[in-house]
Parts: C-alpha cells; structure tokens; sequence
C-alpha cells in the first residue's frame, strides 16, 4: 500500500504542481468512522472534535507534498488560536517511530494519529497523499482536497472561513490579542 500511495503522491506532485486543482465542495454527508491512536497512545475519535470545525489531514513522512504543506497547517492553527478549528492530521500505513523522526525535525501543535495498518485510510478512501477533508461542526465532510495546498490563505483559508461562519455567534469569535506584550 505504500508503493501506491507514494505512486499516487508523485503523479500529484508532477501533475498538479505546488497547488491542488481545488476543493470540492460536497453535499453535507456523515464523515465515515475514524479511529487512531495518537503518540501517546491514546485512542481518538471524531467525537472528540465534535462542535468544531475540523481540518482532517492524511499524509506520510515519505511524501514531499506532504511535509511542504505543514508548515501552512501549522501557521494556520496558531492563526486560529481560540477559535474552533481543529486540526488532526493522521499519518497513514507508517511506524511511530518513522513519525516520530519526521516530528524530530518539523515541531507541530496539532493532534497527529497513527494509521499504522491503513485501515482508516481505506474506510476513508483516500487514494493519494496528502488528502483532506473539512468537516463541519456536526461532523459532515463539506469540502475534500485532493493534493498540497497553502492553508492560511487563498482558496482554502475561505473554506475554514465558510465553514467557521456557520457556527453560532459566540463559537466563532476570537479571543482579543493582547496589544502589548505580558
């Protein structure tokens, strides 16, 4: 399976460039089940993201396209600070010690899950790295994104926004930075 995989990301890198072609927009459905360990070995869910927005990231350490564009997610978080997105990306078909090595080098401040035998990339069927998928509050896939992208601008910082804007009043403000240093 990683061959493919790698295969996938490779004609990806070589057809789409930097950028994906764009998001695709889908009829509110129910995201399918997730389950995956994060690093510490605790299980998560999509429950546990429920009343966000949620950025859902499938990738490798093996996969260019992949590591270029988190960066972008990890700006992106910060940016979002005290607003309800969560981010979750979820390493798939890798050993935690090949994730860990990546980590090593890239430090991250969003959830990363183990997908170890691939099988919640299969149950989402994701055929190429890195795939993504917004959800919204309720946890419905709105948007999926097949290749890299930049996610603190453009298309799909709209999409965040999109998703963001259809959260009740409170749930959306962000909390005030200090004007001065404390």
């Amino acid at each position: 399976m990683k061959r493919w995989l790698m295969a996938c990301a490779l004609g990806l890198l070589l057809n789409g460039g930097t950028q994906a072609a764009g998001f695709e927009a889908r009829p509110a459905t129910p995201a399918p089940e997730l389950k995956a360990q994060d690093l510490t070995g605790a299980t998560r869910t999509l429950a546990d993201y429920r009343g966000k927005v949620v950025l859902l990231n499938f990738w490798a350490s093996w996969c260019p396209p992949c590591l270029r564009e988190m960066p972008s997610m990890e700006r992106l978080r910060l940016e979002m600070t005290g607003r309800p997105l969560a981010i979750v990306a979820l390493d798939s078909a890798e050993t935690p010690e090949e994730v860990n090595a990546y980590l090593s080098k890239m430090k991250l401040g969003f959830p990363i899950l183990l997908d170890p035998d691939g099988s919640n990339t299969r149950r989402w069927k994701v055929f190429a790295l890195p795939t993504t998928f917004l959800l919204d509050a309720q946890g419905r896939v709105r948007y999926v994104l097949t290749g890299p992208t930049e996610w603190d601008e453009g298309e799909a910082l709209k999409a965040i926004e999109l998703l963001l804007a259809e959260l009740p009043t409170q749930s959306k403000q962000r909390e005030p930075k200090p004007l001065t240093p404390q």
